[in-house]
């Protein structure tokens, strides 16, 4: 009875790992790494909590100023709107954002080339690698972002509390809150998987020998 040979050299196909897969990894390389992760969502919550306050604060400030002037029967003229500042604030929050994510995302990656090299000895696809490291970033963004959001709302009330007595607490105007926290929940979130695109890319492109070589 003549069996099948199979070709020399042929290449079997690749087993395609499921997302849910990637995800226990992602979850159990976050646990393991926990201080470099726990690094990580420290810049993430300090760049999101800089952002939110900053919006939040251009944002409370003129309508309690408002409020407490009309309160004291004084005259309320209003305010010249400092289109350009307010524009150089947000810039300068988002490029702290940028840097400081994408520094802790890079650093993050880069520092893991060996795992790398070694999850490609063990035949992972370049995909799978890819996926990997963007769902660890999604998860630290969006969990960095969430709690950068409620720090930066305390220091906005905060901020409005110390700069015009407690009479500004009664008076900040809540209702725009929601849609600020859900811009800065998609803009922390995407910054994140966007810094972490690079790098895990160049890192998923590697040969695995030149990535079990780099020295970190």
């Amino acid at each position: 009875m003549n069996l099948p040979v199979k070709a020399v050299g042929q290449v079997q196909r690749q087993v395609q790992l499921p997302l849910s897969k990637a995800v226990e990894i992602a979850l159990k390389s976050m646990r393991v790494r926990l201080g470099r992760s726990i690094l990580t969502l420290i810049t993430i919550v300090m760049a999101m909590a800089f952002l939110t306050q900053v919006w939040l604060s251009n944002r409370f400030g003129p309508v309690i100023r408002t409020a407490l002037l009309a309160k004291a029967h004084l005259a309320v003229h209003e305010p010249v709107a400092d289109n350009g500042r307010l524009v150089w604030l947000i810039s300068l929050s988002l490029l702290v954002c940028l840097v400081g994510i994408s520094n802790a995302m890079l650093m993050s990656v880069m520092e893991r080339f060996r795992e790398i090299g070694t999850m490609k000895c063990l035949g992972a696809l370049d995909s799978f690698i890819l996926k990997l490291f963007l769902l660890e970033s999604i998860f630290l963004g969006v969990a960095g972002t969430v709690c950068g959001i409620v720090l930066g709302v305390a220091l906005a009330a905060a901020m409005m509390v110390v700069r015009y007595s407690t009479a500004a607490w009664s008076l900040i105007p809540w209702g725009g809150v929601p849609w600020v926290c859900l811009a800065a929940l998609g803009i922390g979130t995407a910054i994140t998987a966007a810094a972490a695109m690079y790098p895990a890319w160049k890192a998923a492109r590697m040969e695995p020998i030149a990535a079990m070589r780099v020295e970190v």
